[in-house]
């Protein structure tokens, strides 16, 4: 079922919204949980069980974050073959995916011994943040290959624009999160055992029903019935190892910072962890904001990317963006003016709620630091350009790790923070340096 980009600024516009705001939802209703989660722990009378929260979904973030490239490759190859009307590939790329997918997961259920292990040794945290942590481990993980599978499924709905689709599939995975969330905890008292029960119970929910609505809409798009042939095609797997082996270091470098921020939080003593736990909901709440725009401006760069248009390549890069300048804009606001209130609504603590005011600035101006190279990062994976991904992300990673050694002696927690924002700002300027590019090959006669 062939579909056609907008013509005028109005249409566009209206697209942009149209596949913007269900992936908006869904992708607010995300941060949700892990601030469902960082609040119920906050009840609890000592910061370790926020600490140990913090900690142990740091790892999983991190980890699952490297594995992303499932959804974002996914993305971006379904576009391109959606675009070009590829029916034989919009067949075989989520097969290959899902594939991969199980394979990994189950990878990661073997070696989770040795993954406790490497936890405690990078993330070092006081006796009982540990113990907390390694118990929410040990459940979560069974979650692993359920995850990675809803990962495909949202990079398949998202390469054709199927953006409701994908809102019903991440919203029955929250909700059921977080009402499992506070059954467990509030109303069992299970602790951080329940958080990690209810992740895992919702992320297999969300894996089957989501195979189940890929594959109806995979026969409205007009996929052809997949062929083992096809699907082991030794260019189509040169292509998908090309762009999954990119996204995978891109990741590790985009969540390296991260990692470790959590992990420097901790060294600061456990009052620092929590706050910093605290305002990094914040944070992740406006990311999956931005990310909503990135979503749309991979279906859409893609598409005209398969097409090989490059009017439309740019009109959809153009419309994107501005969107995500006004959520940007939007979101620093609320933020400066209202933060106070959001952090006193995530926890009761009043040391907690002290020191994550000194440092709530960095927050609000996290969202016109980090716009662009969010918009961009969609961009780029729509596109599937990973290895300039790759490579910004490396220098970007290696600017924050000078920072730090600059500044977080002098600074502490705020140089923390500075090279955060630094981490965003490089991000930025090395995408958009390089984005002429991209149009430039979109204009190229198509290869093979």
């Amino acid at each position: 079922m062939p579909v056609k980009l907008p013509q005028t600024p109005g249409q566009w516009h209206q697209r942009v919204w149209s596949l913007s705001w269900p992936i908006f939802l869904a992708n607010v209703t995300t941060p949700l949980v892990g601030a469902v989660d960082t609040a119920v722990m906050g009840r609890m009378p000592d910061p370790a069980f926020i600490g140990a929260v913090a900690v142990g979904a740091t790892i999983f973030n991190a980890v699952y974050w490297i594995f992303g490239f499932l959804r974002m490759g996914t993305t971006g190859l379904m576009a391109q073959a959606f675009g070009a009307r590829d029916g034989a590939e919009l067949s075989s790329t989520p097969l290959r995916a899902v594939t991969i997918a199980l394979v990994l997961g189950a990878a990661l259920l073997a070696l989770q011994s040795p993954l406790k292990t490497l936890v405690l040794w990078i993330m070092p945290a006081s006796e009982q943040v540990e113990v907390l942590a390694l118990t929410y481990f040990s459940i979560r993980i069974l979650g692993a290959p359920a995850l990675l599978v809803h990962f495909v499924v949202l990079g398949t709905l998202f390469g054709l624009q199927q953006m409701r689709w994908a809102l019903l599939v991440s919203v029955l995975l929250n909700v059921a999160n977080v009402t499992l969330d506070l059954l467990f905890v509030v109303g069992f008292g299970w602790g951080v055992e329940g958080v990690a029960a209810a992740t895992v119970i919702s992320e297999w929910l969300a894996a089957i029903t989501g195979l189940t609505l890929m594959t109806r809409v995979l026969r409205n798009a007009g996929a052809a019935r997949p062929s083992s042939a096809r699907v082991v095609r030794p260019d189509k797997l040169v292509a998908l190892f090309h762009v999954s082996a990119n996204l995978i270091i891109r990741s590790f470098f985009v969540q390296l910072p991260f990692f470790t921020f959590t992990a420097l939080s901790a060294g600061f003593g456990d009052r620092v962890l929590a706050a910093n736990a605290v305002l990094m909901q914040l944070f992740f709440i406006m990311s999956y904001g931005l990310d909503s725009l990135a979503h749309s401006a991979e279906s859409l760069t893609g598409h005209a990317f398969g097409a090989r248009d490059r009017h439309q390549l740019r009109a959809a890069a153009r419309y994107t963006l501005l969107w995500s300048l006004a959520i940007a804009l939007a979101t620093a606001v609320v933020y400066a003016l209202l933060g106070g209130l959001l952090i006193d609504t995530l926890t009761v603590l009043p040391e907690v709620r002290e020191t994550a005011r000194a440092y709530l600035p960095w927050v609000a101006a996290a969202p016109l630091a980090a716009v662009v190279a969010f918009h961009l990062d969609g961009v780029y994976i729509g596109t599937t350009r990973t290895a300039e991904l790759r490579n910004s992300m490396f220098v970007a990673a290696v600017c924050f790790a000078a920072s730090l050694w600059a500044w977080l002696g002098p600074l502490g927690n705020h140089g923390l923070w500075l090279s955060m924002m630094l981490f965003m700002v490089v991000r930025s300027v090395l995408l958009a340096w390089q984005y002429p590019r991209i149009e430039r090959l979109a204009g190229a006669p198509v290869q093979g």
